[in-house]
């Protein structure tokens, strides 16, 4: 006579269960490890920067400090340059996340669009300068800025930054997935290309839009390389030089811990917050599609 299958069922399932029960609090314990692992530093670097010199020379990893101190912090904005240099990389990023959503926008609509003899080659080029290295123009885009006479000034510090071979790389590849036919009626009102692309076609293009923002917002308040060969008064020294400058001990004596990890956290504040408020909206290719 044989057994119910049901009274062999009930075992397998809770022990089923039980197991995925296992390797999910495995999982998860594992990814707070890793999330530990890569947050500790930028935790250490918060803390750091309220304690005092001396304490951060004897116990540089501690997350409390034993004294809190906003010597740091006072010392840069009082007692330094550092509002300079936070106001130069203000208005760098400003313009050239500006200059790079227009620019790059309207370069990668004509790529996408426009019908024109040596369309291919122009985005082949587009390309292949997102595959050279950042590093290996830098001798030339000195030459260039020295020879069109901005050096050491904000044009030659923003021009060459306008636009970007991986903005218009992301434009045209979101234009092209935007059915032709919305365009359609608005050139049957009479709309000319500008307009159709204006107030037709970009705002449709919001997700692409905002990925763009984020990445010039990040690409220039960071840049460094470009700001060296392009300027060098003291009156435009951008936050990554200044902050390179105080990491290498230019600027101070001795290690001075607190002032430097204060600086480079006020310097990740900016990004870090536009990132979280933006980042649910990167490229989310469902937001203003169209169906034909």
């Amino acid at each position: 006579m044989t057994r119910p299958p049901q009274k062999w069922e009930k075992p397998t399932r809770q022990r089923w269960h039980t197991r995925t029960l296992t390797w999910q609090i495995l999982l998860y314990a594992l990814l707070v490890v890793l999330a530990l692992i890569y947050i500790y530093p930028f935790l250490v670097q918060v803390a750091t920067s309220f304690k005092t010199d001396a304490e951060a020379s004897t116990d540089p990893v501690s997350l409390i400090p034993q004294t809190w101190s906003l010597a740091a912090y006072e010392r840069l904005f009082l007692r330094s340059d550092f509002p300079v240099w936070f106001a130069n990389s203000a208005i760098v990023t400003v313009c050239v996340t500006l200059g790079r959503v227009f620019f790059c926008s309207l370069a990668g609509y004509a790529l996408a669009r426009l019908h024109f003899r040596g369309r291919g080659v122009v985005f082949a080029g587009v390309v292949a300068v997102m595959a050279v290295p950042t590093v290996v123009l830098l001798i030339p885009k000195f030459l260039v800025i020295n020879q069109l006479g901005m050096y050491d000034s904000y044009a030659g510090m923003i021009l060459p930054l306008l636009v970007d071979a991986a903005g218009v790389f992301i434009m045209k590849n979101f234009f092209e997935s935007i059915p032709v036919s919305v365009e359609e009626q608005a050139r049957i009102d009479g709309a000319g290309t500008f307009r159709v692309f204006w107030s037709v076609v970009l705002p449709m293009a919001r997700p692409a839009l905002i990925t763009i923002i984020i990445l010039s917002f990040q690409g220039s308040w960071n840049e460094l390389s470009h700001f060296i060969v392009s300027a060098q008064s003291p009156e435009l020294t951008t936050l990554t030089k200044g902050v390179a400058r105080l990491a290498s001990g230019q600027l101070s004596q001795g290690t001075q811990y607190p002032l430097k990890l204060a600086a480079a956290l006020i310097m990740t504040i900016p990004v870090a917050v536009l990132f979280f408020i933006f980042q649910r909206r990167i490229m989310n290719a469902s937001e203003g599609a169209v169906k034909e």
